[in-house]
């Protein structure tokens, strides 16, 4: 058995219990892990409130698609890991077939990284969501280069974070968006080279000044809603706004023709274009490597929560003042 978060109905936080539950075994092609710490993230409180882009296929349900922990067992046909090794888990399944918000978890072995040695668990359970998010839509799709802009919502948030990391690290110069002043400090001394903070200033405006009228090559918002109008009004000709989020909860407009038909590259973004895809996965897992080992990445840890306190830490996130990432240790 082995102590395991599910959810019985949809809800809030409050329908997180933390139950006892038989861990199953690894058949072909995956792995039995022992789960250390879990990377948590905003998709998780939207499938548990059933809002996300799945549904529940049946109750109860479990959570969790990142994770860093060691090998118990591998399935048939697995090659390339060994029982005893240190790895992470990447979001590349759905949560109606895996969930890692566990003691010990069954996963496909394709969502395994051998964990680098640099990083502890807490650090590996932080940094491939936001790092494979920001890479993959900025360089692998978006194809940014030295001297773009690319602004970027929600800045705080540990996706923002590494995007801000990943356009400095590209020779790009990322401009940060918060709603109030007092995360503009720590943006900028995370990298930001410009923060606007869109409660006090206008958000189009700014990134114009901040452009020389020319507009941003790159708009990468987690918020969606009304607000993309003004966010694609600051776009430069033929550049792109990536949607990878929601926060705002909002319907989003297509604001091509409000802005009298620019031309705006406008698409959503998931982590799973590059998570499923071995070859985009394969190049973003040696670039992010690099750039942990030379020290260029720094994931941003803002709080770490016990599993059994999991129900707070979904509440925590949902407040949305957090800077940088949460994670939840297994004790």
């Amino acid at each position: 058995m082995a102590k395991t978060v599910r959810f019985h109905e949809y809800g809030g936080p409050e329908v997180l219990r933390v139950e006892d539950v038989p861990a199953g075994e690894p058949g072909p092609g995956e792995a039995m892990i022992r789960i250390e710490a879990v990377g948590l993230n905003r998709a998780e409180a939207l499938f548990r409130s059933g809002v996300y882009i799945e549904q529940a296929r049946s109750f109860p349900a479990r959570l969790g698609a990142e994770a860093a922990g060691v090998i118990e067992s591998l399935g048939e046909g697995v090659t390339g890991f060994h029982a005893g090794q240190a790895v992470s888990v990447i979001p590349m399944f759905s949560m109606n077939d895996y969930g890692v918000y566990a003691e010990r978890a069954v996963v496909p072995a394709a969502a395994l990284i051998a964990r680098p040695a640099s990083l502890d668990a807490v650090e590996s359970a932080a940094v491939w969501m936001p790092y494979l998010t920001a890479y993959g839509a900025l360089s692998q799709i978006g194809g940014i280069r030295p001297g773009d802009t690319a602004v970027i919502t929600a800045a705080s948030s540990s996706v923002g974070l590494a995007a801000i990391q990943i356009a400095n690290r590209l020779g790009a110069v990322p401009i940060a968006t918060t709603r109030t002043r007092s995360k503009k400090d720590a943006l900028l001394k995370a990298g930001a080279a410009h923060v606007i903070v869109t409660d006090e200033e206008d958000l189009a405006a700014g990134i114009l000044e901040h452009t020389d009228g020319r507009g941003a090559e790159f708009a990468f918002d987690a918020v969606a809603g009304p607000g993309v109008t003004d966010l694609a009004g600051a776009v430069a000709r033929d550049g792109t706004l990536f949607l990878y989020g929601a926060l705002s909860g909002q319907p989003t407009p297509y604001p091509g023709f409000d802005l009298g038909m620019p031309a705006l590259n406008m698409r959503t973004f998931l982590v799973h274009e590059i998570t499923r895809n071995p070859e985009r996965l394969r190049v973003a897992v040696a670039f992010i490597g690099s750039g942990l080992r030379d020290g260029t990445f720094t994931p941003t840890i803002d709080r770490v929560f016990a599993l059994g306190d999991i129900a707070d830490a979904h509440r925590h996130m949902e407040q949305g003042a957090q800077f940088g990432k949460l994670v939840a240790t297994v004790r």
